[in-house]
């Protein structure tokens, strides 16, 4: 009943910046928290940021300064603008968002995720 679809991954050459967003679409109450994570091949996933309904966010020591989060409400959306790339910032990027949906309790929902490769 709810899918989050990212879009902007791709290539890029370390130093480089990508901008991805991940939309979500369907029977919608309200969105909670925003999030995005990354999973490294061999690696456990790991929290890069987030992102409350408040406007707070959070991210991962390794990309403060570099990354940043945002969401738009209106168009039921979270940004993650990336500059000055690094190599392991290289695997699939997850959007993550906790949604209510009419009758139901918040779930954690998960996009398909989205390929991010930096090249040395």
């Amino acid at each position: 009943q709810v899918q989050l679809v990212e879009s902007g991954g791709g290539l890029v050459q370390a130093g480089g910046s990508l901008r991805l967003s991940c939309a979500a679409s369907g029977s919608i109450l309200r969105i909670n928290d925003m999030a995005w994570y990354r999973q490294a091949p061999g690696k456990q996933r790991e929290l890069v940021a987030g992102i409350t309904s408040g406007g707070r966010t959070n991210y991962a020591d390794s990309v403060v300064g570099r990354f940043t989060i945002s969401r738009d409400n209106s168009k039921n959306t979270v940004y993650l603008q990336m500059n000055s790339l690094k190599p392991e910032d290289t695997g699939v990027y997850y959007c993550n968002a906790v949604i209510t949906v009419g009758g139901e309790w918040p779930q954690r929902y998960w996009g398909q995720g989205t390929q991010v490769t930096v090249s040395s």
